[in-house]
């Protein structure tokens, strides 16, 4: 849902535009949209009595809770050395007590703060979390792949007492700049490695420390759904980050006020999550309390890289992706379907053309529902099989805009995408789309609001927030706390509109750009329409104060590759193919097409072809995956003047 990320904005899809009439209406500043109910639907994701306990308020209420109503053999799997660690339910509670009395014994205070980093999901982390929160606890999630200096700045401002890494290369960057946080006592690592302090030291403290037990008992007591569960850090595009504060409750309710939107199914049946998306992320860590809640059991992979195998192995109902994951299996889909030639790429063609005129609830007819059916008969059900989702129900999807071409594509396929909506700040979820209920889903929207959420849409188009979800604050920033929050609302920088009770976002308020001509342009529109070009792996919308906008945009090789094959010439490398003419003139084209529907000051005018691609450790992306604009014009500053001159 980032925008389910940093600034976390869910699954901003940006599509439409707000018209005067959906901006301020009178003398009214706002138009207002506000759902207000308590939806009752009664679970059936597994064999959950409902008197046994009642729903979680606390965040480490949620393995006892589903110790309660609903133990499972395998709560939790992890990948170890070629083989996999499973923990049940009563297992997981049984350790995550271990961890909070050796923790205690270690001197953790209510209160204090503890780091958590990890490279990949493990069990370990869920136990950390739970174990830091029921001892009072506060724990910091940070994201691998922060420099140095990130974590000087983010375990010095939150005051970190101690810090658990995954393995060798965290426990190295964090030593190498212990001197310069004066409050960390200790690091501890999930994985063996030689000189370390290794992780299980904490536990067996847990389990010898009987003297403890009283003191977490009162200390669990005592911790109520409004006090402070964790500080996030935003990844943020600009500034050092800022430490958003939320509560058991923000995260809590969240996580219950999404179950409604959840695929329907059989009671008693089996329920598998693949997890792989970073859970010191929100969207991706809400989720685990969630399905701690509904009794699932969380098949954690390998990692980003691994996802098709690791698919393959769990057959999950259900995991959460970014669409840049959605783009790279479309990607990699078509190229494979047309690679094969003859009447089997003719048929393929066929039925993706049919997928990508797909629109919820059966409105395209009777006789497209019927094509749709051998479409999917002929061709997607072996793409499902291929990719290991025959049993799938849901993708959650998030973190950045999807393209509306995805979500028909995927949709049309037999592969329901729910996108959705929210922030670091709004933990994460605003609004999702769903299945479960006729109208409850639409292309190039991200649904309606969930439960005890309200949203305003202010004069300027920005989307306000105001409900459950909304952080504390700004950990230490009360400036920035009263820059965004006022009067109880979030102004969460997006622009949207809602239509028909679907929220749809627009663009960043801060990212929209005026040309020399004076004209607005929303850079995002833009770049999700050029997304659209099977030849375009990334892009960047600019023209802040020039003549017109253009285009910065990184190739897709596998497309391209396919490309040259088809046209009988070599495939130059990567970074050679800014120099080729013919591939330039080719993805040119190919945009020019997708943004002619937009007004003339907005069209791409100029098109130029990056050597590399945008990444975290370039400095281009956030670890959310979303575009530090700043960095990239900067690095291209010359590239940016040519094209101008």
């Amino acid at each position: 849902m980032d925008h389910w990320p940093s600034r976390s904005s869910t699954s901003v899809t940006h599509a439409g535009k707000a018209s005067s009439g959906q901006r301020a209406r009178g003398s009214e500043a706002v138009e207002r949209f506000t759902l207000r109910k308590c939806n009752s639907r009664a679970l059936n994701w597994g064999t959950l009595n409902h008197n046994l306990m009642e729903n979680p308020t606390r965040l480490f209420d949620f393995p006892r809770y589903q110790l309660a109503n609903a133990p499972q053999d395998a709560m939790m799997t992890m990948p170890n050395e070629g083989n996999r660690v499973t923990y049940s339910t009563q297992q997981f509670v049984d350790e995550m007590d271990a961890v909070s009395r050796g923790l205690i014994a270690l001197g953790l205070e209510p209160g204090e703060r503890v780091a958590l980093i990890s490279h990949n999901n493990r069990c370990e982390w869920n136990l950390m979390d739970h174990g830091i929160l029921q001892a009072g606890g506060i724990d910091v999630p940070l994201y691998p792949t922060m420099t140095p200096d990130d974590y000087v700045y983010i375990l010095n401002h939150s005051e970190s007492k101690f810090c658990f890494v995954s393995n060798q290369e965290l426990h190295d960057k964090v030593q190498s700049i212990m001197e310069q946080v004066p409050s960390l006592e200790a690091v501890f690592t999930f994985e063996k490695v030689e000189g370390a302090r290794h992780w299980s030291e904490v536990v067996e403290a847990g389990r010898e420390a009987g003297e403890h037990e009283a003191t977490l008992t009162a200390r669990r007591d005592a911790v109520t759904d409004t006090d402070m569960a964790t500080i996030i850090y935003t990844s943020g595009t600009t500034g050092k980050p800022k430490g958003v504060m939320l509560t058991h409750r923000n995260i809590a309710q969240n996580a219950l006020n999404s179950v409604p939107r959840l695929p329907e199914r059989e009671a008693g049946t089996d329920y598998r999550v693949l997890s792989f998306l970073p859970v010191c992320h929100i969207f991706e860590r809400m989720l685990h309390y969630l399905y701690m809640h509904e009794g699932a059991m969380i098949h954690f992979g390998e990692s980003l890289e691994t996802v098709k195998d690791d698919l393959a192995g769990a057959k999950p109902h259900m995991f959460t992706a970014v669409p840049r994951l959605l783009e790279k299996f479309y990607d990699g889909i078509v190229a494979k379907g047309q690679a094969a030639g003859g009447v089997k790429a003719r048929i393929f063609s066929w039925a993706v053309g049919v997928a990508l005129q797909w629109e919820p609830d059966g409105q395209n007819g009777g006789f497209y529902e019927w094509k749709l059916g051998i479409a999917r008969k002929l061709v997607f059900d072996k793409v499902k099989e291929a990719l290991g989702l025959t049993q799938i129900m849901a993708v959650a999807c998030g973190s950045a805009a999807l393209a509306p071409r995805l979500a028909r594509f995927f949709n049309g396929a037999g592969i329901p995408v729910y996108e959705g909506y929210g922030l670091t700040e709004t933990s994460p979820v605003v609004s999702v789309n769903t299945f479960n209920q006729p109208n409850m889903l639409r292309v190039g929207t991200v649904g309606k609001l969930i439960d005890d959420t309200e949203v305003q849409i202010a004069e300027d188009g920005e989307i306000l927030v105001k409900g459950h979800q909304v952080m504390m604050g700004y950990y230490k920033d009360q400036d920035k706390t009263d820059e965004v929050i006022k009067d109880g609302w979030f102004h969460t920088g997006d622009i949207g509109v809602i239509e028909d009770g679907f929220l749809r976002i627009t663009d960043r308020k801060k990212e929209m750009f005026k040309t020399s001509a004076g004209k607005y342009v929303a850079p995002q529109l833009l770049e999700n329409a050029i997304k659209g070009s099977r030849f375009v792996e990334q892009v960047i919308v600019i023209g802040e104060s020039r003549k017109h906008p253009s285009a910065l945009v990184v190739p897709d090789m596998v497309a391209l590759e396919e490309w040259c094959k088809r046209h009988n010439r070599d495939c130059p490398a990567a970074a050679d193919v800014p120099k080729d003419e013919e591939i330039c003139a080719r993805i040119t084209a190919d945009i020019e097409g997708l943004v002619s529907s937009f007004a003339s000051w907005e069209r791409v005018k100029q098109v130029r072809v990056l050597p590399e691609p945008f990444s975290i450790d370039g400095g281009e992306l956030t670890p959310t995956l979303k575009l530090k604009r700043k960095p990239i014009l900067a690095k291209y500053a010359d590239l940016i003047e040519s094209i101008y001159a």
